[in-house]
């Protein structure tokens, strides 16, 4: 090699060396530093949780009890420990609250059920529900019934053969865990139905309950504890009916 083409290969060592730490410099200067990436991280998570704060607000404003709960569970979770997440755990819990009030009022309102039609020469109006326990196939129904030839009365309605009842019998019920027992008899035309005498002082005393109790004996089952969730019946939706 000759002294002119080896002066050619160490400047251009050289030169490439220098570039080399010039792209090293460089791209050390592009990125941030551990403590510049969580200040820049902190300051998009406190961003974000403004962002679903001012939503909260929102549906606070709107009484939307239901997505305030979701919203102001998930702003706790995600930033617990952001100026948003303190100002959310300041109502959280009432609004909490009324969604649990409302949801289970709701949810005891849809066990029942009005209708109003013809029924056997006349127009009936119902008010049903059926029972927590039994549920399935062995489920019984409470009938609230006003009928314009018959009249007004309480009674259930089961599967199978029905009830065991001997001319007028005593069912021992409960209510809201109080003990109010319910004189009861069975139909003359042999359906599998069993009906409380005293069907006014029941449905004023169902009215101020939430759970009812009774102890029964089925035709093709024994004793049978059955359980009525009451507490969503709106009087104002059993249509009267006027006497034919």
């Amino acid at each position: 090699m000759t002294r002119s083409l080896l002066r050619r290969s160490i400047f251009a060592a050289v030169i490439g060396g220098l570039l080399t730490l010039a792209a090293c410099s460089q791209q050390d200067q592009n990125t941030p530093s551990p403590a510049d990436a969580a200040k820049a991280q902190a300051q998009a998570e406190a961003a974000e949780a403004g962002n679903q704060l001012q939503t909260y607000r929102k549906m606070l404003q709107m009484k939307n009890d239901e997505m305030a709960s979701q919203l102001g569970e998930e702003i706790v979770k995600q930033f617990p420990n952001s100026d948003a997440a303190k100002e959310v755990q300041q109502t959280l819990p009432q609004v909490e609250q009324r969604w649990k009030e409302t949801s289970e009022k709701q949810r005891l309102s849809a066990l029942w059920t009005y209708q109003v039609g013809p029924m056997e020469g006349g127009t009936q109006s119902t008010a049903s529900l059926f029972s927590t326990s039994p549920s399935g196939d062995r489920t019984i129904r409470l009938v609230l019934r006003r009928h314009t030839k018959w009249g007004q009365s309480v009674f259930m309605f089961g599967t199978g053969h029905g009830f065991v009842c001997k001319s007028n019998c005593m069912i021992q019920a409960q209510f809201d865990g109080k003990p109010h027992p319910l004189r009861a008899f069975l139909p003359t035309t042999g359906e599998p139905a069993i009906f409380i005498h005293d069907d006014k002082p029941f449905i004023e005393a169902m009215e101020k309950t939430k759970r009812i109790t009774m102890n029964v004996e089925m035709q093709d089952g024994g004793k049978q504890t059955i359980v009525f969730e009451v507490g969503g019946y709106d009087p104002s939706k059993w249509a009267p009916v006027g006497k034919k």
